[in-house]
């Protein structure tokens, strides 16, 4: 990790980086090693790993959210487009390094309702789930065809880590097919 970006920027690169590939339980130790940091950088600049988890789950939930936004461009037909959101989970849950939905992972990692993690996690959801309705928008039912939809996102993601086929998108995307055919 270059040394040229500052100890704040290396610890959010490292700790999203390692977050995702070795989970929220990965040690501090880890973590400074990375980013080529003194621990006392940590606690200056987000009061110890806690805070550090919390800014890397907005910052990757800002990133993330710009991919969907990514992913939902193109077509002017509302339906397409959300179809072709499957066409692009399928793509990503393909890929080598995928290793499912950070915010499920860490939901699953503090078992502490109470964990400032799961105040950023549910964050994500409300907002991935406020882009769908507004994708939905002048379709019957968007808030109840949005939870649907965001359930089948959801599973991809999942389902894309733990089964020996990298596709899950494309059961899901047929899903949404008929969901949304319905609400025509």
């Amino acid at each position: 990790m270059s040394s040229k970006t500052g100890p704040r920027e290396r610890l959010l690169t490292a700790g999203q980086q390692l977050f995702y590939t070795q989970g929220a339980a990965v040690g501090v130790d880890a973590l400074l090693k990375e980013a080529n940091v003194a621990r006392r950088s940590l606690y200056e600049h987000f009061g110890d790993k806690d805070g550090l988890i919390t800014e890397v789950l907005r910052r990757a939930a800002d990133e993330d959210l710009a991919w969907y936004e990514t992913a939902l461009a193109g077509p002017a037909d509302p339906r397409a487009r959300l179809l072709q959101l499957f066409d692009r989970l399928d793509e990503l849950t393909a890929t080598p390094d995928f290793r499912g939905c950070r915010y499920f992972a860490t939901d699953l990692a503090f078992a502490d309702p109470g964990h400032p993690a799961h105040a950023e996690t549910e964050s994500f959801r409300r907002r991935l789930r406020a882009l769908l309705v507004r994708e939905l928008g002048a379709l019957p039912h968007p808030e109840a065809t949005a939870e649907q939809l965001h359930l089948l996102i959801e599973g991809t993601l999942v389902m894309g880590t733990t089964q020996d086929s990298p596709h899950p998108a494309r059961a899901a995307r047929a899903l949404a097919a008929t969901i949304l055919g319905e609400i025509a």
